[in-house]
């Protein structure tokens, strides 16, 4: 019989830092803190290919911090990793030597491929979900991750070089924003997903659609900041409640007036929506405008919400 082990992952992702410590029992995880830290890593890197001094030495602190919060917790390890602002950069030694002298703790830099293989393997803790075919959504600050699955099989997986931090600085937006600035990201999206995600992800979508209609459309799930938010926006939800945010569901049109509101205001007023914490009312409207387009190009008319990704794998993963 597996034995209950208290673990904790801080993960290092291009927009925030973020800690989880919890009970491992086998596949079963009981979450005992979660807590994150905006940090900004990927500000002012995709125009230079190098993180820059000030956003490594942020995170750097954040994880010192969050070392010292899982120590308190009694956990018996912990595991520092990092996604894709660090992979891609040309100085990721810099943040490793900086984590290191700020916690004393190592930083694996995972890959694109492992990200994605975590995030299905830690939203299919959740065996509501696991007995759905599914295209899950990771929409991180750099990078999206897309798998397609049914159970414990996986049948895609890739990951893209797009994200919310990534696309403000490709897409800088004015306060309040422009309608002109909406349609140019939109037009982009869409020629993003019909160049480089359908000729991948089309194939297999569609003979998923087929192969098993008995149990089922295709659902699509969202983990990551961005659908938890959108959860939380619909619910007028000022806290963060795991059960009450993965009850809720977003149907295409609800995600619209989302976006079609949150684009129209300026930043002052989106960072007094209920639901949406300040520090993220800038990298919500990439945010939630992917989503719309994913939505509306693959066919999808409802979106799930899942809070159990990346990190609910690495925890399992073990020491």
């Amino acid at each position: 019989m597996p034995r209950k082990r208290r673990r904790a992952v801080i993960d290092i992702g291009t927009n925030s830092v973020k800690l989880l410590v919890a009970e491992v029992n086998g596949h079963v995880v009981r979450p005992l803190c979660e807590d994150s830290k905006q940090t900004r890593l990927g500000r002012g890197f995709y125009s230079t290919r190098k993180l820059q001094r000030e956003p490594i030495a942020k995170t750097a602190a954040a994880v010192a911090q969050f070392a010292r919060t899982a120590r308190e917790w009694k956990a018996r390890s912990i595991h520092v990793f990092a996604t894709s602002a660090a992979r891609d950069a040309k100085n990721s030694r810099a943040l490793l030597k900086a984590v290191k002298r700020a916690s004393g703790l190592e930083v694996e830099i995972i890959s694109g491929e492992q990200e994605a293989d975590w995030v299905f393997q830690g939203v299919t803790t959740d065996a509501r979900l696991k007995r759905h075919p599914l295209l899950l959504l990771d929409v991180g600050g750099g990078s999206t991750e897309f798998i397609l699955g049914h159970g414990d099989h996986k049948h895609f997986r890739h990951s893209f070089p797009l994200g919310t931090v990534r696309l403000l600085e490709k897409f800088p937006v004015s306060d309040p924003p422009k309608p002109a600035e909406l349609a140019a990201l939109r037009k982009w999206l869409r020629d993003f997903l019909r160049t480089h995600v359908h000729p991948r992800l089309g194939p297999e979508l569609r003979s998923e659609r087929k192969l098993d209609p008995q149990h089922g459309v295709v659902q699509l799930v969202g983990t990551g900041g961005t659908t938890s938010i959108l959860a939380r926006m619909e619910a007028k939800m000022e806290g963060f409640d795991r059960q009450r945010i993965e009850r809720k569901r977003l149907t295409l049109a609800r995600v619209r007036a989302h976006v079609k509101k949150l684009w129209r205001l300026p930043l002052a007023a989106r960072q007094k929506i209920v639901g949406l914490p300040r520090k993220r009312a800038d990298v919500i409207l990439p945010g939630a405008l992917i989503y719309e387009t994913v939505m509306a190009e693959l066919g999808f008319k409802q979106l799930r919400v899942s809070t159990r990704g990346l990190r609910f794998a690495a925890v399992m993963a073990g020491d």
